[in-house]
């Protein structure tokens, strides 16, 4: 990855969280929980989502940076869902706060690495080798193609 490459999915990410606010902004309150497009999540359940799966980020980060040959877990995340009861944890305002922490002390830690640093690895079940790089490449996508999501079930419930 070049160092532009790098630096334009660190924007990516700490653009995440201010993503999924805007996309937030103007959705029903009384719908944070309804299930316009058939199979999806509601905005209710992907913030819930969004708010484990950020912190399961942070921490990978952290063990890919400390960690000789980090084992990096996987997690059921429909699992998740449904036995964390996502979909009935309608105050979402801790679950935002999780994000934007994550993602900010996530970002402070981003700001000192070096280049040694993002080639880091450890071993993850669905990637294998798995770097900061990697890391990177998913999370800067991650909250964007929620806040993606969101705007789409916002559309939905219009029709």
């Amino acid at each position: 990855m070049t160092p532009e490459e790098r630096r334009e999915l660190i924007e990516q990410y700490e653009s995440g969280y201010a993503a999924v606010e805007r996309s937030l902004a103007e959705f029903p309150a009384d719908k944070l929980t309804a299930r316009p497009l058939a199979g999806k999540w509601s905005a209710c359940e992907i913030v819930q989502h969004l708010a484990d799966s950020e912190m399961r980020a942070a921490i990978r980060l952290r063990q890919l940076l400390t960690e000789e040959n980090a084992q990096i877990q996987g997690y059921d995340e429909a699992a998740y869902a449904v036995r964390l009861r996502y979909n009935e944890r309608t105050d979402i305002r801790p679950a935002l706060d999780a994000i934007r922490g994550a993602r900010h002390t996530s970002s402070q830690i981003i700001a000192h690495m070096t280049n040694q640093d993002w080639s880091r690895a450890g071993r993850h079940p669905e990637h294998d080798h798995y770097t900061a790089e990697d890391w990177l490449r998913i999370y800067a996508a991650h909250a964007l193609g929620h806040a993606a999501q969101i705007d789409r079930l916002r559309e939905a419930l219009k029709d």
